[in-house]
Protein backbone atom coordinates (compact mmCIF):
# COMPACT_ATOMS: atom_id res chain seq x y z
CA UNK A 1 0.00 0.00 0.00
CA UNK A 2 1.32 3.32 -0.89
CA UNK A 3 1.81 5.93 1.37
CA UNK A 4 -0.47 8.84 1.28
CA UNK A 5 0.85 11.97 2.40
CA UNK A 6 -0.54 13.93 5.90
CA UNK A 7 -1.70 16.86 4.03
CA UNK A 8 -4.03 14.50 1.75
CA UNK A 9 -4.61 12.10 4.24
CA UNK A 10 -5.93 14.99 7.09
CA UNK A 11 -7.31 17.24 4.32
CA UNK A 12 -10.58 18.62 5.70
CA UNK A 13 -14.21 17.36 4.05
CA UNK A 14 -16.56 19.52 5.59
CA UNK A 15 -16.43 23.61 6.58
CA UNK A 16 -16.52 22.53 10.41
CA UNK A 17 -12.78 21.19 9.58
CA UNK A 18 -11.49 23.97 7.90
CA UNK A 19 -8.98 25.46 10.97
CA UNK A 20 -8.42 29.39 10.91
CA UNK A 21 -10.97 30.65 8.46
CA UNK A 22 -13.86 30.79 10.59
CA UNK A 23 -15.70 34.00 9.22
CA UNK A 24 -15.05 32.95 6.19
CA UNK A 25 -16.63 29.61 6.59
CA UNK A 26 -19.28 31.23 8.08
CA UNK A 27 -20.18 33.35 5.71
CA UNK A 28 -19.93 30.32 2.81
CA UNK A 29 -22.62 28.23 4.97
CA UNK A 30 -25.07 30.96 5.34
CA UNK A 31 -25.12 31.38 1.52
CA UNK A 32 -25.40 27.81 1.03
CA UNK A 33 -28.29 27.34 3.64
CA UNK A 34 -30.04 30.49 2.31
CA UNK A 35 -29.61 29.32 -1.76
CA UNK A 36 -27.60 32.56 -2.16
CA UNK A 37 -24.64 31.26 -3.98
CA UNK A 38 -22.46 33.80 -5.85
CA UNK A 39 -21.20 32.58 -9.31
CA UNK A 40 -17.59 33.77 -9.26
CA UNK A 41 -15.74 33.51 -6.01
CA UNK A 42 -11.95 34.75 -5.26
CA UNK A 43 -9.99 32.96 -2.45
CA UNK A 44 -7.02 34.75 -1.86
CA UNK A 45 -4.26 34.05 0.73
CA UNK A 46 -0.63 32.39 1.43
CA UNK A 47 0.04 29.04 0.37
CA UNK A 48 -1.10 26.21 2.59
CA UNK A 49 -4.12 28.17 4.57
CA UNK A 50 -6.77 26.12 2.95
CA UNK A 51 -8.06 28.20 -0.23
CA UNK A 52 -8.35 25.11 -2.83
CA UNK A 53 -9.63 23.17 0.25
CA UNK A 54 -12.31 25.60 1.26
CA UNK A 55 -12.87 25.96 -2.59
CA UNK A 56 -13.41 21.84 -2.98
CA UNK A 57 -15.69 21.73 0.08
CA UNK A 58 -17.31 24.57 -1.59
CA UNK A 59 -18.15 22.49 -4.75
CA UNK A 60 -19.57 19.41 -3.01
CA UNK A 61 -21.64 21.46 -0.93
CA UNK A 62 -23.46 23.20 -3.16
CA UNK A 63 -23.95 20.04 -5.60
CA UNK A 64 -24.85 17.91 -2.28
CA UNK A 65 -27.74 15.95 -2.43
CA UNK A 66 -28.48 15.95 0.90
CA UNK A 67 -26.51 19.17 2.41
CA UNK A 68 -26.37 18.92 6.43
CA UNK A 69 -26.49 22.86 7.65
CA UNK A 70 -24.22 24.38 5.03
CA UNK A 71 -21.99 21.53 4.85
CA UNK A 72 -22.15 18.63 2.01
CA UNK A 73 -23.28 14.79 3.70
CA UNK A 74 -19.92 13.59 2.22
CA UNK A 75 -22.42 10.30 1.39
CA UNK A 76 -24.45 11.01 -1.39
CA UNK A 77 -23.31 9.81 -4.71
CA UNK A 78 -22.37 13.45 -5.98
CA UNK A 79 -20.20 13.89 -2.77
CA UNK A 80 -18.20 10.81 -3.36
CA UNK A 81 -17.58 11.31 -6.67
CA UNK A 82 -16.32 14.76 -6.37
CA UNK A 83 -13.79 13.84 -3.59
CA UNK A 84 -12.54 11.06 -5.60
CA UNK A 85 -11.96 13.54 -8.09
CA UNK A 86 -14.16 11.75 -10.72
CA UNK A 87 -17.09 14.22 -11.41
CA UNK A 88 -17.58 15.55 -14.60
CA UNK A 89 -19.05 18.84 -12.75
CA UNK A 90 -16.38 19.67 -10.44
CA UNK A 91 -13.45 20.85 -13.45
CA UNK A 92 -10.31 21.85 -11.76
CA UNK A 93 -7.56 23.50 -13.84
CA UNK A 94 -4.00 24.51 -12.47
CA UNK A 95 -3.62 28.12 -14.11
CA UNK A 96 0.64 27.22 -13.79
CA UNK A 97 0.78 25.04 -16.54
CA UNK A 98 -2.73 26.11 -18.55
CA UNK A 99 -2.36 29.65 -18.45
CA UNK A 100 -3.10 30.59 -22.26
CA UNK A 101 -6.48 31.88 -23.74
CA UNK A 102 -6.39 28.45 -25.76
CA UNK A 103 -7.45 27.17 -22.47
CA UNK A 104 -10.06 29.69 -21.45
CA UNK A 105 -11.52 29.68 -24.88
CA UNK A 106 -12.13 25.48 -23.89
CA UNK A 107 -14.34 26.93 -20.84
CA UNK A 108 -15.87 29.36 -22.94
CA UNK A 109 -17.16 26.44 -25.26
CA UNK A 110 -17.89 24.16 -22.12
CA UNK A 111 -20.47 26.34 -20.35
CA UNK A 112 -23.02 26.19 -22.83
CA UNK A 113 -23.47 22.51 -21.76
CA UNK A 114 -25.44 22.28 -18.32
CA UNK A 115 -23.86 19.47 -15.95
CA UNK A 116 -24.79 15.92 -16.36
CA UNK A 117 -26.21 15.38 -13.15
CA UNK A 118 -26.66 17.86 -10.18
CA UNK A 119 -27.22 21.40 -9.56
CA UNK A 120 -23.98 23.35 -10.66
CA UNK A 121 -20.86 23.20 -12.76
CA UNK A 122 -18.20 24.04 -10.99
CA UNK A 123 -14.78 25.36 -12.44
CA UNK A 124 -11.99 25.43 -9.83
CA UNK A 125 -9.16 27.59 -11.03
CA UNK A 126 -6.28 27.57 -8.98
CA UNK A 127 -3.28 30.09 -9.21
CA UNK A 128 -5.56 32.02 -11.66
CA UNK A 129 -2.89 34.97 -11.53
CA UNK A 130 -0.18 32.78 -13.80
CA UNK A 131 -3.02 33.79 -16.59
CA UNK A 132 -1.92 35.70 -19.28
CA UNK A 133 -3.76 39.21 -19.78
CA UNK A 134 -5.26 37.40 -23.19
CA UNK A 135 -6.89 34.57 -20.94
CA UNK A 136 -7.80 37.29 -18.33
CA UNK A 137 -9.80 38.87 -21.25
CA UNK A 138 -11.24 35.69 -22.60
CA UNK A 139 -11.88 34.86 -18.78
CA UNK A 140 -13.64 38.12 -18.04
CA UNK A 141 -16.06 37.13 -20.92
CA UNK A 142 -17.39 34.24 -19.04
CA UNK A 143 -17.66 35.11 -15.72
CA UNK A 144 -19.56 38.29 -17.11
CA UNK A 145 -22.93 36.64 -17.22
CA UNK A 146 -22.07 32.87 -17.07
CA UNK A 147 -25.16 30.56 -17.17
CA UNK A 148 -27.08 29.80 -14.03
CA UNK A 149 -25.83 26.27 -13.28
CA UNK A 150 -22.27 27.55 -13.26
CA UNK A 151 -19.80 28.30 -10.50
CA UNK A 152 -16.28 29.83 -10.75
CA UNK A 153 -13.72 29.56 -7.76
CA UNK A 154 -10.54 31.00 -7.97
CA UNK A 155 -7.44 30.88 -5.96
CA UNK A 156 -4.43 33.00 -5.87
CA UNK A 157 -1.22 33.56 -3.44
CA UNK A 158 -1.01 36.81 -5.38
CA UNK A 159 -3.90 38.74 -5.73
CA UNK A 160 -1.84 42.19 -7.19
CA UNK A 161 -1.80 40.33 -10.57
CA UNK A 162 -5.93 39.75 -10.78
CA UNK A 163 -6.66 42.31 -12.88
CA UNK A 164 -9.34 44.41 -11.21
CA UNK A 165 -11.72 43.90 -14.15
CA UNK A 166 -11.93 40.32 -12.43
CA UNK A 167 -11.93 41.27 -8.54
CA UNK A 168 -14.84 43.21 -9.37
CA UNK A 169 -17.28 40.68 -10.59
CA UNK A 170 -16.11 38.01 -7.81
CA UNK A 171 -17.34 37.56 -4.21
CA UNK A 172 -13.07 38.12 -2.70
CA UNK A 173 -12.26 36.26 0.59
CA UNK A 174 -9.11 36.53 2.27
CA UNK A 175 -7.77 33.75 3.68
CA UNK A 176 -5.73 35.15 7.05
CA UNK A 177 -2.34 32.88 8.20
CA UNK A 178 -3.11 29.99 10.55
CA UNK A 179 -2.96 30.96 14.32
CA UNK A 180 0.44 29.00 15.65
CA UNK A 181 -2.05 27.45 18.45
CA UNK A 182 -4.17 26.05 15.98
CA UNK A 183 -1.55 24.46 13.74
CA UNK A 184 -0.03 23.07 17.15
CA UNK A 185 -3.76 21.60 18.42
CA UNK A 186 -4.06 20.27 14.85
CA UNK A 187 -0.66 18.28 14.97
CA UNK A 188 -1.12 16.74 18.43
CA UNK A 189 -4.29 15.53 17.51
CA UNK A 190 -3.23 13.84 14.06
CA UNK A 191 0.09 12.43 15.76
CA UNK A 192 -2.67 10.67 18.14
CA UNK A 193 -4.14 9.54 15.31
CA UNK A 194 -0.88 8.52 13.80
CA UNK A 195 0.50 6.82 17.23
CA UNK A 196 3.15 9.30 17.12
CA UNK A 197 4.28 10.65 20.15
CA UNK A 198 4.87 14.77 19.34
CA UNK A 199 6.24 17.38 22.09
CA UNK A 200 4.28 19.79 23.05
CA UNK A 201 7.35 22.54 22.15
CA UNK A 202 7.98 20.48 18.87
CA UNK A 203 4.60 20.94 17.80
CA UNK A 204 5.26 24.01 18.72
CA UNK A 205 8.22 24.65 16.64
CA UNK A 206 6.96 22.98 14.12
CA UNK A 207 3.80 25.73 13.80
CA UNK A 208 5.86 28.59 14.03
CA UNK A 209 8.52 27.66 10.72
CA UNK A 210 4.68 26.99 8.39
CA UNK A 211 4.58 30.33 9.05
CA UNK A 212 0.31 30.07 9.29
CA UNK A 213 0.53 27.44 6.48
CA UNK A 214 -1.13 23.88 7.81
CA UNK A 215 -0.01 22.04 4.45
CA UNK A 216 3.62 23.27 5.34
CA UNK A 217 3.29 22.43 8.93
CA UNK A 218 1.74 18.75 7.60
CA UNK A 219 5.01 18.33 5.59
CA UNK A 220 7.39 19.58 8.02
CA UNK A 221 5.53 16.95 10.74
CA UNK A 222 5.59 14.20 7.73
CA UNK A 223 10.06 14.48 7.34
CA UNK A 224 9.72 14.45 11.30
CA UNK A 225 8.03 11.14 11.64
CA UNK A 226 10.54 9.68 8.45
CA UNK A 227 13.14 10.69 11.01
CA UNK A 228 11.88 9.23 14.64
CA UNK A 229 8.37 8.66 16.30
CA UNK A 230 9.33 10.28 19.04
CA UNK A 231 9.26 14.19 17.74
CA UNK A 232 11.21 16.53 20.42
CA UNK A 233 12.44 20.09 19.48
CA UNK A 234 15.98 18.40 18.06
CA UNK A 235 13.97 16.10 16.22
CA UNK A 236 12.41 18.94 14.29
CA UNK A 237 15.49 20.62 13.95
CA UNK A 238 17.67 17.55 12.24
CA UNK A 239 14.13 16.31 10.44
CA UNK A 240 13.40 19.64 8.60
CA UNK A 241 16.36 21.34 8.37
CA UNK A 242 15.55 24.24 11.11
CA UNK A 243 18.37 25.95 13.14
CA UNK A 244 17.90 24.60 16.58
CA UNK A 245 17.08 27.47 19.03
CA UNK A 246 20.24 27.34 20.89
CA UNK A 247 22.32 28.18 17.48
CA UNK A 248 19.57 30.62 16.33
CA UNK A 249 20.35 32.83 19.87
CA UNK A 250 24.38 32.01 19.84
CA UNK A 251 23.89 33.40 16.43
CA UNK A 252 22.31 36.60 17.94
CA UNK A 253 24.56 36.71 20.96
CA UNK A 254 27.40 37.14 18.49
CA UNK A 255 26.28 39.36 16.35
CA UNK A 256 25.04 41.55 19.66
CA UNK A 257 28.60 41.15 21.07
CA UNK A 258 30.36 42.08 17.48
CA UNK A 259 32.13 38.66 17.35
CA UNK A 260 32.22 37.91 13.54
CA UNK A 261 34.51 35.51 14.48
CA UNK A 262 32.16 33.33 16.28
CA UNK A 263 29.17 34.16 14.11
CA UNK A 264 31.01 32.51 11.10
CA UNK A 265 32.01 30.02 13.33
CA UNK A 266 28.09 28.75 13.95
CA UNK A 267 27.35 29.45 10.20
CA UNK A 268 30.37 26.98 9.03
CA UNK A 269 28.61 24.49 11.82
CA UNK A 270 25.50 24.86 10.65
CA UNK A 271 26.50 24.59 7.08
CA UNK A 272 28.13 21.09 7.43
CA UNK A 273 24.53 19.99 8.93
CA UNK A 274 23.16 20.84 6.04
CA UNK A 275 20.90 23.55 7.11
CA UNK A 276 19.03 25.65 4.71
CA UNK A 277 21.02 28.93 4.51
CA UNK A 278 17.77 31.19 3.26
CA UNK A 279 15.58 29.42 5.91
CA UNK A 280 18.62 30.59 8.44
CA UNK A 281 18.14 33.84 7.67
CA UNK A 282 14.33 34.05 7.98
CA UNK A 283 14.66 32.30 11.45
CA UNK A 284 17.63 34.68 12.50
CA UNK A 285 15.21 37.50 11.11
CA UNK A 286 12.42 36.19 13.41
CA UNK A 287 14.57 36.17 16.02
CA UNK A 288 15.29 40.21 15.57
CA UNK A 289 11.39 40.71 15.23
CA UNK A 290 11.34 39.21 18.94
CA UNK A 291 14.07 41.90 20.15
CA UNK A 292 13.02 44.67 18.37
CA UNK A 293 9.55 43.63 20.77
CA UNK A 294 11.54 43.38 23.85
CA UNK A 295 13.11 46.66 23.51
CA UNK A 296 10.70 48.73 22.24
CA UNK A 297 7.46 47.28 23.53
CA UNK A 298 8.56 44.54 26.26
CA UNK A 299 5.12 44.19 27.77
CA UNK A 300 3.84 42.87 24.49
CA UNK A 301 5.20 39.01 25.04
CA UNK A 302 2.42 37.59 23.14
CA UNK A 303 3.24 39.01 19.67
CA UNK A 304 6.77 37.61 20.06
CA UNK A 305 7.08 34.29 18.03
CA UNK A 306 8.96 32.55 20.72
CA UNK A 307 8.65 29.59 23.60
CA UNK A 308 8.01 30.81 26.95
CA UNK A 309 11.43 29.12 28.05
CA UNK A 310 13.20 31.28 25.36
CA UNK A 311 12.10 34.85 26.72
CA UNK A 312 14.64 35.41 29.48
CA UNK A 313 17.16 35.03 26.69
CA UNK A 314 15.66 37.28 24.40
CA UNK A 315 15.62 39.53 26.80
CA UNK A 316 19.32 39.01 28.09
CA UNK A 317 20.38 39.97 24.08
CA UNK A 318 18.12 42.71 23.63
CA UNK A 319 20.09 44.18 26.85
CA UNK A 320 23.07 44.46 24.66
CA UNK A 321 21.87 46.52 21.69
CA UNK A 322 19.75 49.52 20.94
CA UNK A 323 16.46 49.86 18.62
CA UNK A 324 18.82 51.41 16.00
CA UNK A 325 21.17 48.44 15.88
CA UNK A 326 18.06 45.57 15.89
CA UNK A 327 15.97 48.01 13.02
CA UNK A 328 19.40 48.03 10.96
CA UNK A 329 20.01 44.34 11.59
CA UNK A 330 16.65 43.49 10.11
CA UNK A 331 17.15 45.37 6.77
CA UNK A 332 20.54 43.96 6.33
CA UNK A 333 19.07 40.30 6.76
CA UNK A 334 15.70 41.54 4.44
CA UNK A 335 17.92 42.31 2.09
CA UNK A 336 20.41 39.20 2.20
CA UNK A 337 17.12 37.12 2.23
CA UNK A 338 15.95 38.78 -0.91
CA UNK A 339 19.76 38.36 -2.87
CA UNK A 340 19.57 34.79 -1.73
CA UNK A 341 16.97 34.48 -4.24
CA UNK A 342 19.35 34.68 -7.31
CA UNK A 343 22.45 33.81 -5.44
CA UNK A 344 24.97 31.12 -6.60
CA UNK A 345 26.22 30.62 -3.02
CA UNK A 346 23.65 31.10 -0.30
CA UNK A 347 26.35 30.72 2.59
CA UNK A 348 28.35 33.44 1.31
CA UNK A 349 25.32 35.44 1.41
CA UNK A 350 25.00 34.66 5.20
CA UNK A 351 28.71 35.23 5.99
CA UNK A 352 28.54 38.71 4.30
CA UNK A 353 25.42 39.18 6.27
CA UNK A 354 26.46 38.31 9.57
CA UNK A 355 29.56 40.27 9.10
CA UNK A 356 27.97 43.51 8.27
CA UNK A 357 25.98 42.95 11.61
CA UNK A 358 28.85 42.81 13.62
CA UNK A 359 30.98 44.98 11.91
CA UNK A 360 27.63 48.17 12.05
CA UNK A 361 28.40 48.51 8.51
Amino acid sequence: MSYTALYRKFRPDSFQDVKGQDAIVRTLKNQIRAQRIGHAYLFCGTRGTGKTTVAKILAKAVNCEHPIDGNPCNECETCKAIAAGNSMNVIEIDAASNNGVDNIREIREEVAYSPTSGKYKVYIIDEVHMLSKEAFNALLKVIEEPPPYIKFIMATTELHKVLPTILSRCQRFDFMRIKTEDIAARLSDIAVKENITLAPDAAELIAKAADGGMRDALSILDRCIAFSENITADVVSEAAGIAGRDYLFALAEAVADKDPAKALDIISQLYDRSKDMQRLCEELAAQFRNIMIAISAPEQTKSMICLPSELETIKRIASKMTLSDVLSHLDTLSSCAERMSRSLSKRIDMEMCVIRMCSGA
